[in-house]
């Protein structure tokens, strides 16, 4: 989400209108009155995740208090417009064929708006309906191939209905059944009923209890993300005084609702306190002042390993002056993801089986060799990005035959024109939702309807 720079002055108008209190605005959405105060003063950038709280602590769109409600009206324009076909129709052709494909004149939304602002509202709300729709799909979709208890679940409800049909069908195929085989077929059934009533029932508690806004947050994976994700993804604490105990830090934490969950993010502040004793905040900060969003050149001047910058990088707070907008994947040598910060606009999976185009995963076939590709995500409006990656080993066992276990990491840049370097690699998330045609690493067909050539 593209964000201008007046979002914080905006927040002050609506948190104005409606008499509310700075205090009572922080308290809310669990922030503190001065760091509200920073944002409404536009000196601190505010994450995707706080401006959703905000909106709906000021009962407000998001968008509107992102790019002010104009900016909004005419980016959901501009979207749908990018959902006509990529073939422009000439004048002649469209007096002369009422079914020719429309073209959506770009140059004149502001007097589209000027002339029709009921008309353009409309359709705005409908892109911004069919956008929801289209995420809700790959969310939906990606889980119901990629969640491991979904799965399990539907397979043992697949499994008992599959045991009680054959059962069935022996007792209805089969009339002149001894009544010691019938009572034994009868006793199966009972207990398959049973089972299949108790698999039903998770089931459905299961999906129930991870509705709405859960759904992105219902495995230990998932509620680390949250965690870091309401810090920013900075842990203040840690970079204040390495020595911090990590316990006190992670006790109390609302998002963390598992003990599994509680010790991924121990171990990640573990990994944290090491990375900031080998690069303290201040050299980091003195760096990229230095070079800029370049981390091999931070990588050489400190005389530090890549791997490291990469986690550094991550480590800073979302709005950073020199980082404002970035993301990481960890992932290991077997491909699982197993630590990523999204990137606005890069589309990550949740349980893997991303796109086999992948930077991270090519890193993992030359260790310790650094990676720069720019690469474009399949979408309605593409979006282009730098990825920075290198798979590094990890501490191996004492001894010889002890394997060596490999993380890759793959640092996210939206790909601006100062960083753009040559061709931009075409990847998706995965392949059930990829509109790609011409992708030779298409394992299965979209499911989004008919694809498009023209993004190959």
């Amino acid at each position: 989400m593209a964000r201008a720079a007046l979002t914080g002055t905006r927040i002050r108008e609506r948190r104005m209108a409606l008499g509310m209190k700075q205090a009572d605005l922080a308290q809310r959405i669990g922030m503190s009155a001065a760091y509200v105060n920073l944002i409404e003063h536009n000196r601190r950038r505010v994450a995707d995740p706080l401006l959703v709280q905000i909106a709906e602590a000021l009962e407000i769109e998001t968008l509107a208090l992102a790019e002010g409600a104009e900016g909004a009206l005419f980016d959901n324009l501009r979207e749908a417009a990018a959902s006509l076909p990529t073939e422009a129709a000439s004048p002649a052709r469209a007096v002369s064929s009422p079914l020719a494909a429309p073209v959506a004149e770009l140059d004149r939304i502001e007097e589209f708006v000027g002339r029709f602002p009921g008309w353009a509202a409309l359709l705005s709300d409908r892109q911004r309906q069919i956008t929801g729709l289209n995420r809700l799909v790959e969310q939906l979709s990606e889980r119901l191939s990629e969640d491991p208890f979904l799965i399990d679940g539907l397979h043992e409800v697949i499994s008992a209905v599959t045991s009680l049909r054959s059962t069935a069908a022996i007792l209805t195929d089969e009339p002149q059944i001894e009544p010691e085989w019938q009572a034994r077929f009868l006793q199966t059934i009972s207990g398959e009923s049973l089972r299949l009533s108790g698999a039903a029932e998770a089931l459905v508690g299961y999906l129930d209890s991870q509705s709405g806004a859960d759904l992105a947050q219902s495995g230990p994976f998932e509620q680390m993300e949250a965690w870091l994700r309401e810090r920013d993804w900075h842990v203040a604490e840690l970079e204040a005084d390495p020595a911090a105990g990590i316990d006190a830090i992670v006790t109390g934490a609302r998002s963390l609702a598992s003990e599994a969950a509680r010790a991924l993010v121990r171990n990640w502040l573990g990994l944290m306190r090491e990375d900031i004793r080998a690069l303290p905040m201040a050299a980091l900060e003195a760096a990229l002042a230095r070079h800029g969003l370049a981390p091999g050149a931070i990588a050489t001047d400190l005389g530090v390993p890549a791997g490291l910058v990469l986690r550094r990088l991550a480590q800073l707070p979302a709005g950073h002056v020199h980082a404002p907008e970035l993301g990481l994947v960890i992932c290991d040598a077997s491909g699982a993801i197993i630590f990523r910060r999204p990137c606005t606009g890069f589309a990550l999976p949740r349980y893997g089986a991303g796109c086999g185009l992948w930077p991270i995963y090519e890193a993992l076939r030359q260790p310790m060799q650094p990676l720069r590709h720019d690469v474009e995500i399949a979408g309605r409006v593409s979006q282009s990005f730098a990825t920075y990656s290198i798979a590094v080993p990890q501490a191996a066992g004492q001894g010889f035959g002890q394997p060596l276990v490999l993380h890759s990491h793959m640092l996210i840049v939206p790909l601006s024109p100062a960083l753009a370097s040559g061709p931009r690699r075409p990847i998706g998330v995965t392949c059930r939702i990829c509109p790609r045609t011409a992708c030779t690493a298409r394992r299965e067909p979209s499911i989004l309807g008919t694809v498009r050539s023209d993004l190959g």
